[in-house]
């Protein structure tokens, strides 16, 4: 599968993912939600490893740390924006990743003289990111500031991530290895978070199981680790500001949910949004085709 039909379906697994966050967020603290589903993707992942016969050990382990502290973080503060915050301005501020990512690209270009970014996939990045806010139309009110500076942290974050994602798949690190050092950072950061509340009177600890609340975390874990392992071969293959412009489709399908499940209106503002968003992705991938061939993907190199 090509890296853009990856990201598409990345894309629509992380906005299934969302509604089942939204859903257990009834029964759990966002710490433990990190927590449960990070646990489910380390199981997981490792499980495939044994089965395969594939190695968990790594040559690179500080790319791995780096990737996990950044993707964490980005990860914790999200969430505790989005509790925050009106769900339009974390998720305005959340795919904001997409614009730093070019940013840090094009500054890279000019001080380090790498490669350098082609105009139409930044003039896409920012089309796209123009769509989010028609279709989010975020707002921020007086006493929203602080909360609003961590979620923009929070898409600096992971805009560094998505671009040691790629470092590691030029490395010849294998989707399922960057995916499990990351779910192994998310159970401990949870897990360290949710002492950390309840050391200071925030929470009163882990929250008891239900049968709907276990189906939503498993949900959760299922959808965000197939995602995962998806998009990390994307961002090992293709152009990592292709795959930031495909990312806003994630928008068009959570309004897509957003309708048959909440009976949300949906308004020609945005409609003509969702029309930037997929025209965002189509662009992207036009001015990349033909010009380029995709980097091979990246070798197992856990056998001799």
């Amino acid at each position: 599968m090509s890296a853009s039909l990856l990201i598409v379906a990345a894309t629509f697994l992380f906005a299934s993912m969302g509604v089942c966050v939204k859903l257990a967020s009834r029964h759990y603290d966002a710490s433990e939600i990190v927590m449960y589903r990070s646990l489910i993707g380390v199981l997981i992942v490792a499980g495939m490893a044994a089965f395969q016969g594939k190695s968990l050990r790594t040559q690179v382990p500080l790319k791995h740390f780096g990737r996990s502290l950044a993707g964490v973080l980005a990860l914790s503060l999200w969430f505790y924006s989005i509790g925050q915050l009106p769900l339009s301005t974390a998720m305005t501020l959340s795919y904001m990743s997409s614009v730093w990512m070019a940013v840090f690209m094009i500054l890279g270009a000019l001080l380090f003289k790498t490669a350098p970014v082609r105009p139409r996939l930044v003039a896409a990045v920012l089309l796209g990111f123009v769509g989010v806010a028609l279709v989010l139309r975020p707002t921020l009110a007086q006493d929203q500031i602080s909360a609003g500076l961590i979620g923009l942290v929070a898409g600096m974050l992971s805009a560094l991530a998505y671009l040691q994602v790629a470092g590691l798949g030029r490395a010849g690190e294998p989707e399922y290895r960057v995916v499990f050092y990351f779910s192994l950072g998310g159970v401990l950061a949870g897990a360290l978070i949710t002492a950390g509340l309840l050391q200071l009177g925030l929470t009163q600890g882990l929250h008891g199981h239900s049968p709907e609340g276990l189906a939503l975390l498993l949900a959760v874990g299922l959808l965000a680790t197939a995602a995962q392992l998806m998009m990390t071969r994307a961002y090992g293959r293709g152009k990592a500001l292709v795959n930031a412009a495909l990312q806003y489709l994630g928008i068009v399908f959570s309004v897509g949910y957003a309708l048959l499940f909440f009976g949300e209106a949906v308004d020609a503002g945005t409609l003509a949004g969702m029309a930037l968003i997929v025209a965002a992705g189509v662009g992207a991938s036009w001015a990349q085709a033909g010009r380029q061939s995709p980097a091979s993907p990246p070798q197992d190199q856990s056998r001799p």
